[in-house]
């Protein structure tokens, strides 16, 4: 039988089909119904106390402003850092490309620790931050910090490789022309990698929303002050109000959703755009 045959053969079809969607609802569709289930196993009033509890709110709202304060400072660093590495040559420019990957092998728990190490109260610099009144661990600053180094290379990695295949023989005709950087910027090089850029936006406010480790590290676990939603969840489970825990867990559920719907929606005009 022929490589073309094997390929048409179709029980290796349905079986590697069979086996894709075997794994998927282990994995994936079954922890979702059960999450779903167990938040409103003891019905609709129980599940509306506890997303609507204080301690919930604040920790959403904390949640929302750590991914705000990611987005904000990645999206800034990520079209500089790409920008820098694809447009210009210059000594120790592999050393940056591997620096931006850096969060990525790094376990988060271990980006927590360092941070205690560089603004905790054995740091040298701890005294200056104190006549400055600014505390980080243990408290809001630490967690915004914390999240923006865990999903700093989203943006900056969807731009590359974009910016790479572009080259610059467009934006260099341009500046021969009397064009300026932000013209050159907005009319020739964004349009190029807009929709690579919210592909990595949208990854990137995914990663926020869910990060445990590093923020759990350098929280404290102060509730109703320092606690997200991830951080909330395993508060709940760990003193056994395991439904609660299930009723919360589901506004991160119902958050991936969203976001993985708005990523879907990006991926396809992304790949409508390539095939005009």
């Amino acid at each position: 039988m022929s490589v073309e045959n094997k390929k048409q053969n179709p029980f290796v079809k349905w079986l590697l089909i069979g086996i894709s969607v075997f794994f998927l609802f282990v994995m994936l569709i079954l922890p979702l119904i059960s999450v779903i289930y167990n938040s409103l196993y003891k019905g609709l009033k129980f599940y509306w106390d506890t997303v609507s509890d204080p301690y919930t709110i604040k920790a959403l709202l904390l949640t929302l402003r750590a991914t705000l304060w990611a987005l904000v400072i990645n999206t800034i660093f990520g079209l500089f850092a790409a920008w820098t590495i694809t447009k210009f040559n210059f000594k120790g420019k592999k050393i940056l490309t591997t620096l931006i990957d850096l969060p990525v092998t790094v376990s988060p728990i271990i980006a927590g620790l360092i941070f205690i190490l560089i603004f905790g109260r054995q740091s040298p610099i701890y005294p200056l931050l104190m006549k400055m009144h600014l505390k980080v661990v243990f408290a809001v600053p630490g967690i915004i910090l914390a999240t923006v180094f865990v999903t700093f290379p989203f943006v900056s990695r969807e731009l590359i490789p974009v910016l790479n295949t572009q080259g610059s023989d467009e934006e260099e005709a341009a500046a021969l022309m009397g064009a300026n950087f932000f013209t050159i910027f907005t009319k020739i090089t964004f349009p190029h990698i807009k929709w690579p850029f919210l592909y990595g936006v949208v990854l990137c406010t995914a990663r926020a929303m869910g990060e445990f480790g590093a923020v759990s590290v350098l929280s404290g676990h102060i509730r109703g002050k320092t606690n997200t939603l991830p951080l909330h969840v395993e508060i709940l489970f760990n003193e056994f109000h395991y439904y609660d825990a299930f009723a919360v867990s589901s506004i991160l559920v119902m958050m991936a959703i969203i976001v993985l719907i708005i990523r879907s929606v990006v991926e396809h005009f992304g790949n409508k755009a390539e095939t005009l």
